[in-house]
């Protein structure tokens, strides 16, 4: 059996221990939209200055929390899934079986992109039907990128994150610590209007979370004339990527740690 098929049976067994761990899911799922919707009881009712014009605080969060999915599902939830897999020695017990330790990590990859991936589509559903915010179907295709980019650079960090995780246990202190203080400063939970301190921005432009984030914005801003994709920032999100890329391939252990 190709590697391929191999992987896409992973995604499928990925998908019966999702179901299987009720809590997991209902916090992957649930936080998204709880946060969707609190921001908008908190902000919703404002406008905000986008390219092209003004837009609705509301029109801000969908993106931004779509954003937020990606990042949950494919850094958070899959750093933790696996430092908990490897310490039950799970990870190790592959090596002796005909999977392909390649294809076992992408079934977990790819599983959790496509948790991100309904999530997305969830949070975009509920801002149009609750919330009446546009959904700029003609810089869809730049949406879809970005969220590709972005799912394939924070899942390599995720790989990469757990070298640094000495255990299970250790794991959400460790995978929340490195992510929840950028989410407040990357154009995530807080609108870039907001009074900040300017060396806030310049730090959070030195980490992937708020390019994401202004790709995310930029294809889904529907004053945009352009086709709405934005290189730059995603270049800074993939330039990211290869560094866990290159951090997992060095340092990703199969083993628990002593």
């Amino acid at each position: 059996m190709s590697a391929v098929r191999l992987a896409l049976r992973q995604v499928r067994y990925e998908h019966l221990a999702f179901r299987r761990n009720p809590v997991s899911a209902f916090f992957t799922f649930a936080f998204p939209l709880l946060f969707l919707v609190i921001f908008n009881l908190l902000f919703g009712g404002g406008e905000l200055a986008v390219p092209g014009g003004t837009t609705t605080v509301s029109t801000f969060y969908v993106p931004a929390i779509a954003a937020y999915s990606v990042i949950n599902a494919c850094y958070t939830a899959l750093a933790m899934s696996v430092a908990l897999s490897r310490d039950r020695g799970q990870l190790k017990r592959i090596g002796g079986t005909p999977l392909p330790k390649a294809a076992y990590l992408a079934g977990k990859v790819g599983y959790m992109t496509l948790v991100a991936l309904a999530l997305v589509i969830v949070v975009v559903a509920v801002g149009a039907l609750a919330y009446d915010v546009e959904v700029p179907v003609r810089t869809l295709p730049a949406f879809a990128l970005s969220l590709a980019v972005g799912a394939a650079a924070f899942s390599m960090l995720a790989l990469a994150l757990t070298s640094f995780i000495p255990d299970a246990d250790a794991a959400p202190a460790v995978v929340n610590a490195t992510v929840l203080p950028l989410l407040f400063i990357s154009d995530i939970f807080v609108p870039p209007d907001a009074d900040t301190p300017a060396w806030l921005g310049t730090l959070a432009d030195a980490f992937p979370l708020k390019h994401l984030s202004a790709a995310l914005q930029s294809a889904f801003n529907p004053l945009e004339t352009g086709a709405g994709l934005e290189p730059r920032h995603l270049l800074v999100v993939a330039a990211w990527g290869a560094l866990g890329a290159a951090v997992a391939l060095r340092r990703f252990s199969w083993e628990p740690r002593a």
